[in-house]
């Protein structure tokens, strides 16, 4: 028996497509029988002596129909319908024919971002916004910066010491060629040393020694106070006393390295006051004097013909 051919040359059912009765709804529904066989259409007769050529011939794509349908479209080719808007019949989707499928909701869509995918445009504001906020900060410092540098170069800091104790600087020579300011002594009038009758006392208010402690007693012929002075750089001074006296002048005796002064120092009533209290007459005065480096004695004391009635509180060095 040849390839193809079953001896007779007519079709039998086992050489045809086994599921060609699947399609034979076709022939009963008197479509075209001048198809080329296949699929449930008688194919072409055979010729004696010729091989049986195969059933499954080679058509294009869309050609075959199926019960009737509507031909295909080529690929490549839209549908007239499509090209308008409107489906092709065999593309809708089953909802949409009598009895389809019910359309189901789809999930639901998270907030902020939409099904296109597109920006979430409440991201990229924060985002943008803190941008901002870091590039102003960076020029708020860079601002605050250069303004510190600025000050500290007009004003800049004294350089603390190695050892970080802040020491007194030493005095230097000022630039007019005059000596520098010497500390001048000062003392409490209690503190020096008494001659008798000079006495300590306390009983009167307002002296500004120790305690409220004052010299008393200097009314009387000898006595005296004296005090060692110290001073840097020999010249012309200027000797203050605080005292009191009831509101009448007084005057004693001033020596300086044994030598009395040609004038005696006056304790007079210079603010003039008319009462006689001790504590309301506290005064200053004061006398030129002439010292040399070093120590000096100076000596404030009650000699004859002296108005001596006062009381003393304190001695001080000062320059004219």
């Amino acid at each position: 028996m040849a390839a193809g051919n079953n001896g007779n040359g007519a079709g039998t059912p086992e050489d045809d497509d086994p599921f060609g009765y699947l399609y034979a709804d076709g022939q009963a529904s008197g479509t075209q029988g001048q198809r080329q066989g296949g699929y449930g259409y008688p194919g072409p007769a055979a010729q004696p002596g010729r091989p049986r050529t195969s059933y499954n011939h080679v058509r294009a794509v869309g050609e075959r129909q199926y019960g009737g349908q509507a031909p295909q479209q080529p690929y490549g080719q839209v549908p007239p319908q499509a090209q308008y808007g409107q489906p092709h019949p065999q593309y809708a989707a089953p909802e949409t024919y009598p009895g389809g499928a019910p359309t189901r909701p789809g999930p639901p869509q998270p907030a902020g971002r939409g099904r296109s995918g597109g920006p979430n445009t409440r991201g990229l504001l924060i985002g943008a916004i803190t941008v901002v906020l870091v590039v102003v900060a960076g020029i708020t410092v860079a601002v605050l910066t250069n303004g510190s540098d600025d000050k500290n170069k007009r004003n800049p800091s004294p350089s603390a010491p190695a050892t970080g104790v802040q020491e007194s600087p030493s005095p230097q020579p000022s630039s007019s060629g005059e000596p520098p300011a010497a500390e001048l002594p000062k003392q409490d009038a209690a503190t020096l040393q008494l001659t008798p009758p000079a006495m300590l006392a306390k009983d009167i208010k307002g002296a500004e020694g120790t305690d409220g402690a004052y010299v008393t007693g200097f009314n009387a012929v000898g006595a005296a106070v004296t005090w060692k002075a110290q001073v840097q750089q020999a010249g012309e001074y200027k000797l203050y006393v605080r005292y009191a006296i009831p509101a009448a002048d007084a005057n004693a005796t001033l020596s300086v390295n044994g030598k009395p002064a040609s004038n005696p120092i006056g304790l007079k009533n210079f603010i003039h006051s008319t009462d006689p209290n001790w504590e309301k007459n506290w005064q200053t005065t004061w006398a030129p004097v002439t010292l040399q480096e070093g120590e000096n004695e100076i000596k404030i004391s009650c000699e004859q013909g002296n108005q001596c009635n006062a009381i003393l509180d304190w001695l001080e060095v000062r320059t004219p």
